[in-house]
């Protein structure tokens, strides 16, 4: 069940019901004081008893036993009936997109198509209670990035972005253009391919030129690409060292989306800071990633929704039997980096499957051992720690982002209420 700030807020002018873009607008006055049944600081901590949370400018000022009186001019939001905890924290999204079948509608949709798909997929994750997310792969050029822009300044409603932008791949890869003939692939744009360590290390230049916060590489074979050479290593390793070393210098990490078990091997052993997927990971690319930091994002959400279409006619072929070599594979990512300790932090993959099912991979960590304080802090205080943003999100506490939703229950007892949030704020803006 959502719900209107117009029924929590005391004095309000106005249609404060519309939808769109004048939903993410900061409301009028400076202070808004939140009244709630129960507080969940963090993952470790023990849900309070009702409380007041003072947000001022976007930032928590205080959270106080009982409920305390609203100032003149504040604004009020009463949550009696409510749990508040930390608004989660996505590490793999795909804005720009929605679930498709249908590769060759890259060839007939235009970017301006993306950048609407961008906004309204902004405001589906942050109703869906994530306040913050990592997008790993935009459909089209500086998307991410004015998407970005607008959710910060309020004229989007939607979480905090954090962008790798476009994604590099290998000529042929499963971060490039493919499935078409030469003509159609060329005309798509091949422009973030690269071959030899020089050629690499340019392409780092270039998306930190226009913009990326991060760096994401296709360090092996994909899925949902249409092409079927496998799922292991794709870049050298003198090539992933030139673009690690290369996105170091310009203070960016690098996420590597890898399946196969020594192409997650090879990627850690370069630096990586995160490996996507790491559906095949064994005892040998775990030491590897332990060695080195290195830190696992299952994804198990992107299985889930893509297991739904097999054999339906969804995907093509080759697309098809990748699919089924992978999906009962998943299932055991998470249970099989915990027996070899390699840290997890939380994403799903949201694009390959619908956007704002996004926690429902609490359940799936849940079901490969992990328990609830360990899955919610996933998404939490580690998912900020992995953006370097510990300090700012993650928690609720004085001086941090006032990023905050609202579910009916106890996390921390039914992980489940996470699926059904009620109420968030996003920077101290209420979203609807």
């Amino acid at each position: 069940m959502k719900f209107a700030i117009g029924a929590f807020v005391k004095g309000t002018v106005g249609a404060v019901g519309a939808a769109g873009l004048l939903a993410a607008t900061p409301a009028l006055a400076d202070t808004t004081v939140i009244h709630v049944g129960s507080v969940l600081t963090d993952a470790g901590s023990a849900p309070t008893g009702p409380a007041t949370i003072t947000v001022t400018d976007g930032r928590i000022v205080s959270i106080v036993d009982g409920f305390t009186p609203t100032p003149e001019g504040a604004e009020m939001v009463h949550l009696p009936d409510h749990t508040v905890l930390p608004g989660l924290i996505d590490l793999h999204t795909h804005l720009s997109g929605d679930p498709s079948g249908e590769f060759w509608r890259a060839a007939t949709t235009p970017p301006e198509w993306n950048v609407l798909v961008a906004a309204k997929n902004a405001r589906i994750t942050a109703l869906a209670g994530f306040t913050t997310v990592r997008d790993l792969g935009s459909r089209t050029d500086q998307v991410t990035q004015m998407l970005r822009r607008a959710t910060a300044e309020g004229m989007v409603p939607g979480p905090r972005v954090v962008t790798s932008a476009r994604t590099i791949a290998i000529v042929g890869g499963h971060g490039d253009v493919n499935g078409f003939r030469r003509g159609v692939g060329e005309a798509l744009g091949t422009d973030f391919t690269c071959t030899g360590a020089v050629e690499c290390a340019e392409m780092v230049r270039t998306a930190s030129k226009y913009g990326a916060d991060l760096i994401k590489i296709t360090a092996t074979g994909g899925v949902l690409s249409q092409q079927g050479r496998g799922l292991e290593a794709h870049f050298s390793d003198e090539e992933m060292k030139a673009i690690v070393d290369t996105a170091n210098t310009l203070g960016l990490k690098v996420a590597a989306h890898a399946h196969g078990a020594r192409g997650i091997e090879a990627a850690a052993r370069a630096g990586v800071q995160t490996i996507e997927h790491g559906t095949f990971i064994d005892e040998q690319a775990a030491r590897v990633m332990r060695e080195n930091g290195t830190i696992l994002v299952p994804t198990l959400m992107a299985f889930q929704g893509i297991k739904k279409n097999l054999g339906t006619g969804f995907y093509t072929p080759v697309v098809e039997e990748k699919i089924r070599a992978t999906v009962s594979v998943a299932e055991s990512i998470v249970q099989r980096a915990r027996q070899w300790n390699v840290k997890m932090a939380f994403g799903t993959d949201a694009g390959v499957f619908p956007h704002g099912e996004n926690a429902g991979e609490f359940t799936q960590m849940m079901l490969g051992g992990m328990n609830a304080r360990e899955a919610l802090a996933s998404a939490t205080t580690v998912a900020a720690e992995v953006i370097g943003l510990e300090n700012e999100i993650g928690r609720l506490a004085p001086g941090y982002s006032a990023d905050i939703v609202a579910v009916k229950g106890n996390p921390l007892a039914d992980i489940t209420v996470l699926e059904e949030v009620d109420w968030t704020m996003v920077r101290g803006r209420v979203i609807e």
